[in-house]
């Protein structure tokens, strides 16, 4: 895993390099021109891959990171497409969580086709207990994130029903420009004939700033009350 991360005021937790990006890459870009220190944890490498090798993702997640200039990357090299819910495995993530001390967590929506991204929601709400806990050798001191809101990073073609949609049309672009540092992934022929990958995110992007009369949106939900301080956020 990279360094020991600093303190964070949010950590997004992915189960794949490229997955933060696709689901909240404009959300990120927006928290960091609002100088939140925004960190993004990795839990594999994200290979094989058809295009890709381990090198090639290394250096295209250093070029997105440096593209949503977040305070901080780490990987907890757990195994791409065999991720799972182990002890060790809750143990990294808590610790890591322990000591950033990021109140705010997100983590991919709990339902997916994808068995990495269910276990990386599971394995994410299970260590926000456990970085809690006092008697234990884990790195850090004790803390309990205030919230988890997850993102949508889905295969299943599901109607979803967002607990709120974020305005992200000022920083849809930059989120663009980080997804388009994925070449392997995402370049080449489109797998439908009808549009490319880069295509139907930003059709997907338009559909949810619609729904809230915006040019483009992100969706995220909550499995817990979301309180408000204030209702000037509302529109």
């Amino acid at each position: 895993m990279n360094p020991i991360p600093p303190r964070l005021d949010i950590l997004v937790i992915a189960a794949h390099p490229d997955d933060a990006e696709i689901s909240m890459g404009a959300t990120i870009t927006q928290l960091v021109s609002q100088r939140k220190q925004v960190g993004i944890l990795d839990l594999s490498d994200g290979e094989p891959t058809p295009r890709g090798t381990p090198e090639i993702r290394r250096a295209e997640t250093v070029n997105a990171t440096n593209v949503l200039g977040v305070a901080w990357r780490g990987n907890l090299g757990l195994p791409n497409r065999s991720i799972q819910h182990t002890l060790e495995a809750r143990k990294q993530l808590a610790s890591v969580m322990r000591l950033c001390q990021a109140p705010w967590i997100f983590a991919p929506y709990w339902i997916d086709a994808h068995p990495d991204h269910v276990v990386t929601s599971d394995l994410s709400e299970a260590a926000r207990f456990w970085a809690k806990l006092s008697k234990t050798d884990m790195p850090g001191e004790p803390f309990h994130p205030t919230r988890i809101y997850h993102y949508y990073s889905v295969h299943l073609k599901q109607a979803i029903q967002p607990a709120f949609i974020v305005d992200v049309t000022d920083s849809w672009d930059n989120k663009m420009a980080a997804v388009r540092c994925y070449p392997s992934q995402f370049d080449g022929p489109a797998d439908d004939d009808t549009s490319s990958f880069y295509d139907r995110l930003d059709v997907a992007g338009q559909h949810w700033g619609h729904l809230i009369g915006t040019e483009y949106g992100e969706p995220f939900t909550c499995r817990e009350p979301i309180g408000l301080t204030s209702l000037d956020s509302l529109f």
